[in-house]
């Protein structure tokens, strides 16, 4: 029994050891020198101590120490590619056996958690499922690591409180998926609700069911804040090269003070993404109030546009299909709806917006596969940027699409949803600049065809709703109803301009 006992510590001091070792390295990074550590806390002297458990006692009261000085920032950005996944699992074996944590232990423990799940020790190893024990439930192989991480004996299921809050959290990522502009995301709050509702699951995030579940939300999430933070930075920064190619080093204005185009260059959106978020909130904000002070100088932004990267929504060569979508082979896997009755009966007006649409589509696919992965869902356009969720950057990328399946059915629909809303941005922009008149008579019959395209995509997306429902795949669910979202959104912008200009006849 004694040599058991004194077994395990030693497996929690090379736990610890271990937990030292990776602080004293973020402490040396930020200090800029060596952090002197106890002459008995040496490697040497705890491979040689007699007494583990005295050793043990005195590691504990350093290591609260140590804790004080290193903040979740510091963790984050220790955090790397070339970080042992052994080390992330020590620290996350530490914090979970911390008799009293803290605020501070569980927000690093929520992030060393999403780092495990970022870098799998084997690619997509989190992507294949398990099952429980009855062979019934199935199992997220992630979670199923971090039982084996924290857990010593037997797992007590999440309580019904905790899966309330778990689902709470769920919305707010559909909710974050519908935002297309960075500075009315900060403005939501979202943010502080999603912190909220991590810090009300108190000591319950150290369940393996909790954690396998913030890892994948916090992946989600973060990727949705950095592309929205980068699409913003991105407008500024061509239209600040604009300026310059121009003769002018003034961008525009912050708080009554100029900001140049010097200023706008060494804008590193790396450095501020690994920032602590209160310090960087400051720095969120004043780029949102860069970017409201550029749209507040529309011949400015026109000719920023102008001179900025390529068109996605110009139709391409010729599509060698002109079949509308409800007209390809019918698929096993979801039934497709009856295309609605468009406004027009020339079917060279159909086949030519058909052929626009998936010329559309080609271009954005072109772009996504050719572009810096950090910008992959920041698609340029003539007069903004066409901002896609993860989904449908994916299903951009997909190599399943021509399945009879319910992911290719879901994948056809937001790849269609998404060149309607970028049709219909140019037409809608097109007619305004045009109103009713000869020039301008395409623009609205092309509009009119495309609300006719939308209604005709949103019926196949509630038959993919409807099955991914049955199937309990949420993730489908949650992500196709972002996208119509943006497409309802869009429509009602073409029924005003339409409306628009027919006032004005």
């Amino acid at each position: 029994m004694q040599a058991q006992v004194r077994e395990d510590a030693k497996f929690e001091l090379a736990i610890l050891s271990t937990v030292q070792g990776f602080y004293q390295r973020l402490l040396q990074d930020s200090l800029g020198g060596e952090v002197p550590v106890p002459v008995s806390l040496h490697f040497d002297a705890l491979a040689t101590a007699s007494e583990p458990h005295q050793a043990l006692a005195e590691m504990r009261r350093w290591l609260q120490l140590l804790d004080m000085a290193v903040t979740p920032a510091m963790v984050r950005c220790g955090l790397t590619h070339e970080t042992d996944p052994e080390i992330a699992e020590g620290l996350l074996r530490y914090y979970a056996r911390k008799p009293q944590p803290n605020d501070a232990d569980r927000d690093k423990t929520d992030l060393i958690a999403t780092f495990l799940y970022r870098n799998p020790r084997v690619p997509g190893q989190w992507e294949r499922r398990g099952y429980a024990l009855d062979g019934a439930l199935p199992i997220p192989p992630f979670e199923i690591a971090l039982t084996e991480i924290l857990v010593d004996g037997e797992v007590q299921p999440v309580s019904a409180e905790e899966m309330q809050r778990l689902a709470d959290l769920d919305l707010l990522r559909a909710k974050a998926e519908m935002f297309r502009d960075f500075g009315v995301f900060l403005e939501s709050g979202i943010t502080q609700e999603v912190r909220r509702l991590k810090r009300s699951l108190g000591n319950s995030l150290y369940h393996p069911s909790v954690l396998g579940y913030l890892a994948p939300f916090n992946v989600a999430f973060g990727k949705k804040f950095d592309t929205l933070f980068r699409a913003a930075s991105f407008e500024i920064k061509k239209f600040a090269e604009t300026v310059e190619k121009r003769g002018g080093s003034i961008v525009g204005q912050v708080d009554g003070l100029d900001v140049t185009v010097d200023l706008v260059a060494a804008m590193d959106e790396d450095e501020i993404l690994k920032t602590d978020y209160s310090k960087a909130i400051d720095r969120f904000r004043r780029i949102i109030q860069l970017k409201r002070s550029l749209e507040a100088q529309p011949k400015l932004r026109a000719a920023a546009a102008v001179a900025g990267a390529p068109v996605v929504n110009a139709p391409l060569s010729p599509a060698s299909a002109v079949t509308a979508p409800a007209a390809a082979k019918p698929r096993t896997a979801v039934p497709v709806a009856k295309p609605s009755i468009p406004p027009t009966s020339d079917p060279r007006q159909i086949a030519l917006e058909e052929t626009k649409l998936r010329s559309v589509e080609e271009s954005i696919r072109a772009w996504i596969r050719a572009a810096n992965p950090k910008l992959r869902e920041i698609v340029p356009m003539t007069s903004s940027n066409l901002i896609l969720t993860a989904a449908e950057a994916d299903a951009y990328c997909a190599d399943y699409l021509q399945e009879d399946s319910l992911r290719a059915e879901h994948g056809r629909v937001l790849v269609r949803v998404v060149a309607i809303v970028a049709r219909m941005s140019t037409e809608i922009s097109e007619l305004k600049r045009k109103g009713l008149t000869t020039a301008g008579r395409p623009h609205a019959d092309a509009l009119l065809l495309l609300l006719a395209a939308a209604k005709t995509a949103e019926e196949n997306a509630r038959l993919v709703l409807d099955t991914a429902a049955e199937q309990g795949q949420m993730e489908k669910v949650i992500t196709l109803n972002a996208s119509l979202q943006k497409v309802r959104e869009r429509c009602e912008l073409a029924e005003k301009a339409l409306g628009e200009v027919k006032k004005d006849r």
